[in-house]
């Protein structure tokens, strides 16, 4: 399995917010859409970081309510971990454990065409793992 049969079944829409926004604004996107981050895009829509739910709570712990009118570009991790269309779901999983990362973008040719998170490797798996335990059981009943 790999990152474009997540995609398949999940879709490929992407939050996104510029680096200019208000990280109040940022979380409000969060609370409407349910989810624990989102992607920032300048103008061109060319991905420049990413701001988590984990980024904010650091941000209003060390600043209180003040790290809420910051910009999404003072707050956002730079540093991005991405996939791509073909990437392993079993390397997914590696790679979100060993960085302690929660939301991978997917990147093709160097644009963004989607957004794994670690729900959605976990859903994955546990829908291979109930596949293989039905082969199973469905093989054991016909062949006793």
């Amino acid at each position: 399995m790999d990152v474009k049969t997540i995609l398949r079944t999940k879709g490929r829409e992407v939050t996104t917010i510029r680096p200019h926004a208000s990280v109040a604004r940022a979380a409000e996107l969060l609370r409407q859409r349910n989810i624990g981050a989102v992607v920032v895009v300048d103008d061109a829509d060319t991905v420049q970081g990413i701001l988590s739910e984990r980024d904010i709570v650091h941000a209003v712990s060390a600043q209180g309510a003040a790290a809420l009118e910051q910009r999404v570009a003072e707050l956002m991790t730079r540093r991005l971990h991405s996939c791509r269309l073909d990437d392993s779901i079993t390397d997914l999983m590696a790679r979100m454990t060993k960085e302690r990362i929660r939301h991978l973008p997917v990147l093709q040719d160097g644009r963004l065409c989607g957004i794994v998170s670690i729900g959605d490797v976990v859903k994955n798996r546990l829908e291979e793992i109930e596949f293989e335990a039905g082969q199973l059981r469905e093989y054991v009943t016909t062949a006793g």
